[in-house]
């Protein structure tokens, strides 16, 4: 395996070409599978400064869509898809979307591997694969959806709440008004609906790929998709589930550790490319193993000086 300082000192060597470094890797990975790659990975922790900010999309975005039907164009779609995964999560109809895409163009012919993280959204695209592959570094998150910043399911548990309490002590209304009036109009429907739609979509992906071959794939995918976006069980939306919680989750997740020459390659592509969104303005990555690439990245704005 390349070590984050073999891979940095091979990229310095040769001129600090973080692309043609990064995609050599990317394309010894997909001769080692015989199979697509497509890298998918946010800067949102080298650059943090922009999670927040809402011109630069760190997160899945509908604009991902347009990487990925780059690379998709021309390739042989009977090899399938690997998918290398890094990301925060993001918006969710923009990441049912592009399953669907992938789905479309893969079928279910679709693995997932995450190195070290694929939160929320990053963790739904990986449950629409057919296995995931982690290390014991690796994590996937909770799919709770957030509104606001705040765990919908949060928000309806405090409201049920609230409203226990009042029933049985009408004077507890005074400590509850302040709170309560912070909800806006239709934010308990709203919730409700993000939950419900969290749950079907994830649901509906698990039972015809995961799960498929299961004897139960509808029972099994209900009781996952409930794990996952059970906050009483995960406590907070940020949580890294390791590899033996998604197992225990009900997951199909392979070891890296288990494929010591594939470990090498997913980790050493892992490194390439974090050292590019740290040491270049690009702030997401969607690339193949051909080199086609979709890379947006932040725009200096010269100062004239009058």
């Amino acid at each position: 395996m390349g070590t984050w300082a073999d891979v940095l000192g091979e990229m310095t060597v040769s001129g600090s070409n973080f692309d043609i470094i990064r995609r050599k890797y990317l394309r010894q990975l997909s001769e080692l599978r015989d199979r697509n790659i497509i890298l998918y990975y946010s800067a949102w922790q080298q650059k943090p400064q922009l999670v927040n900010e809402p011109a630069i999309e760190v997160a899945i975005s509908d604009a991902d869509k347009i990487g990925f039907m780059s690379a998709i164009r021309g390739m042989d779609r009977s090899k399938g898809l690997d998918l290398i995964l890094h990301l925060p999560g993001g918006d969710m109809a923009a990441t049912e979307s592009l399953v669907d895409y992938l789905r479309a163009m893969f079928g279910s012919d679709i693995y997932a591997f995450i190195p070290q993280l694929a939160m929320s959204g990053g963790t739904m695209i990986a449950c629409a694969c057919k296995e995931i592959w982690m290390g014991k570094e690796s994590s996937i998150g909770p799919i709770d959806p957030q509104m606001g910043n705040l765990p919908a399911t949060g928000i309806l548990d405090e409201f049920e709440r609230a409203a226990k309490e009042i029933k049985a002590d009408s004077s507890r209304a005074l400590v509850w008004q302040p709170i309560l009036s912070k909800l806006q109009p239709s934010a308990i429907t709203q919730c409700e609906d993000a939950i419900i739609w969290a749950k079907e979509v994830v649901a509906r992906w698990l039972e015809t790929g995961m799960f498929a071959r299961r004897a139960n794939p509808h029972q099994d995918a209900a009781d996952t998709v409930d794990k996952l976006t059970d906050k009483s069980l995960n406590r907070a939306h940020g949580r890294h589930l390791n590899p033996d919680v998604a197992r225990q989750y009900g997951l199909e997740v392979q070891m890296l550790e288990d494929k010591q020459d594939l470990q090498d390659a997913v980790l050493t592509l892992h490194h390439a490319t974090i050292i590019t969104l740290n040491a270049t303005p690009a702030y997401k990555i969607i690339e193949n193993q051909n080199g086609v690439a979709y890379i947006p990245i932040l725009q200096q704005i010269p100062i004239i000086a009058r």
